[in-house]
């Protein structure tokens, strides 16, 4: 392949591998972009997010138990004061109980979170206030899972995606997050702690070794509780005496089809449920903390399936919580998975049809060095292969409202970003399954898709300035990417609205 221009360099650098340009377009790394590149992974730079709602997991969990029993003790004296009712108190006007503390519209206790999404408007600015919303005024309190989760989406979108020059660090952190999925919509335990969960667990080892990102995730109360397995109960073990439980194996299985090994790794259905007895005891302290803080990873001694266990081939003592440590660390050095990983990152950063060189490199690159990250990012961004100036990959629904928010500078409220996801197809942190949202191109070009995406930039072309130029931001924004079609379409706009959204709906800037 061609050596391309510094120019061309800036603009993938930042398009590809990057969050998109800022309002400083490409120019800010056009005289050594890949330098620039290589220097983050170097600096090994991740945002952190911040605010003053993000608390570590035992603190988000311990205030959600709080509020879960004061939400209970508020139904109870309902309940009661509506037993109590004298009959004919219907004559004297309505009662009026003591109301529980409200969860989002049309949200259930079965599914808050999946509800309480699923209501927002996308493309109007809304309030978390019942007044705003055109409800009723009335009392009540906060449902504290979605202001939770409305808090790390503005320290993310209003905050650490605005933050770097390029920002490959950012999307790393989105990658590992979707290929360790979790869903808010599982439970209210997910759902206030999934930003605790990539905070702690994805973001400190985007640049260190899977190994250890692996254990960290498997062992958070986030991805226990997604993948139910504080339910999985050794069936030999004490507390299972009067044999009337068992294993669950959504967290083995998944660890082994999705998180390592791959759906192809080699592995069969004998190797799933000896994984699943090797990490029974993996629980989370609840609210009474019999075992421990509650809120935390607990190794429940009492829950282990006893003995000596065989996974691929390999023996492991009965240890404890070391035994499902020891299989971790050898599930990722294992050649299936340093493929897997290898395949994923290229599919997402290069092509839909990884190229199969590319693809051996990062692999034998994971390989050598026992799984550090930033050896296997520097294998990939060191081949032309990834530099193809062809941009064949669609950005994601939270890909485009990123570098919409790069580029137009605009700080939508959280509910707004929220809603605008949900409405393009990718709810934030609530992937359909274990397996995350798609990566390909024929999820996200579909008709319907870039119809959303369509109101979306309606929405931050009407908030841009006045002053703003389409044409100077088509191309400080895109640089030599920017088309001559698009930027005869975007001058011949009848007003600087339209033109404006054409530079945000043009192939340059929904592709990478």
């Amino acid at each position: 392949m061609a050596q391309q221009s510094n120019d061309i360099y800036a603009a993938l650098t930042l398009s590809r591998f990057g969050l998109g340009a800022d309002h400083n377009g490409t120019a800010s790394i056009a005289s050594d972009p890949r330098g620039a590149l290589m220097e983050e992974i170097t600096e090994r730079f991740v945002p952190i997010p911040v605010g003053a709602q993000l608390q570590s997991t035992a603190d988000l969990l311990v205030s959600l138990y709080a509020f879960q029993q004061q939400r209970k003790e508020a139904r109870e004296q309902a309940a009661t004061a509506a037993a109590a009712a004298p009959q004919g108190a219907a004559m004297q006007g309505p009662q009026q109980p003591q109301k529980a503390p409200a969860q989002p519209p049309g949200a259930t206790a079965s599914s808050p979170a999946n509800q309480s999404m699923s209501t927002q408007t996308p493309i109007r600015p809304m309030s978390a206030g019942a007044k705003e919303m055109g409800k009723p005024e009335r009392a009540q309190t906060p449902y504290l899972p979605q202001q939770i989760l409305l808090a790390e989406v503005d320290a993310r979108f209003n905050g650490t995606i605005r933050q770097p020059l390029i920002g490959f660090g950012e999307r790393l952190a989105m990658f590992w997050a979707n290929h360790f999925a979790v869903a808010v919509t599982k439970s209210e335990e997910v759902h206030i702690a999934a930003g605790a969960f990539e905070r702690e667990a994805i973001r400190p080892h985007v640049f260190g070794r899977f190994a250890d990102m692996l254990l960290a995730v498997e062992t958070h109360p986030a991805m226990l509780g997604y993948l139910d397995n504080q339910q999985s109960i050794g069936p030999n073990s004490k507390a299972n005496g009067n044999k009337m439980r068992g294993l669950n194996e959504n967290l083995a299985r998944e660890t082994l089809e999705l998180h390592t090994l791959g759906v192809n790794g080699g592995y069969t259905q004998a190797d799933v449920t000896t994984l699943a007895k090797i990490i029974t005891g993996w629980t989370v302290v609840r609210a009474a903390g019999k075992l421990g803080t509650p809120g935390t990873f607990v190794f429940n001694a009492g829950a282990h399936e006893p003995g000596d266990q065989t996974l691929l081939g390999l023996t492991y003592a009965d240890n404890g919580v070391g035994q499902g440590r020891e299989a971790l660390r050898d599930l990722a050095r294992h050649p299936a998975t340093a493929q897997h990983i290898a395949t994923k990152l290229v599919r997402h950063f290069v092509a839909d049809t990884p190229p199969p060189a590319l693809v051996q490199t990062v692999a034998a690159t994971f390989s050598k060095t026992d799984g550090d990250l930033s050896a296997v990012y520097r294998a990939l961004i060191s081949s032309e292969d990834a530099w193809n100036p062809t941009l064949s990959k669609v950005r994601s629904p939270v890909e485009f409202m990123t570098a919409l928010l790069r580029a137009s500078g605009e700080t939508p409220k959280p509910n707004v970003i929220l809603g605008a996801l949900t409405a393009m197809g990718q709810p934030f942190w609530a992937p359909a399954g274990p397996n995350g949202f798609a990566d390909t191109v024929d999820v996200w070009a579909s008709s319907e898709s870039l119809s959303m995406r369509m109101d979306v930039a309606n929405m931050i072309a009407n908030s841009m300035p006045p002053q703003v130029d389409p044409r100077s931001f088509a191309s400080d924004s895109l640089g030599p990417l920017l088309s001559n079609e698009t930027l005869q379409a975007v001058s011949r706009a009848e007003t600087r609205k339209q033109g404006l959204m054409i530079a945000y709906l043009s192939p340059e800037f929904q592709r990478r």
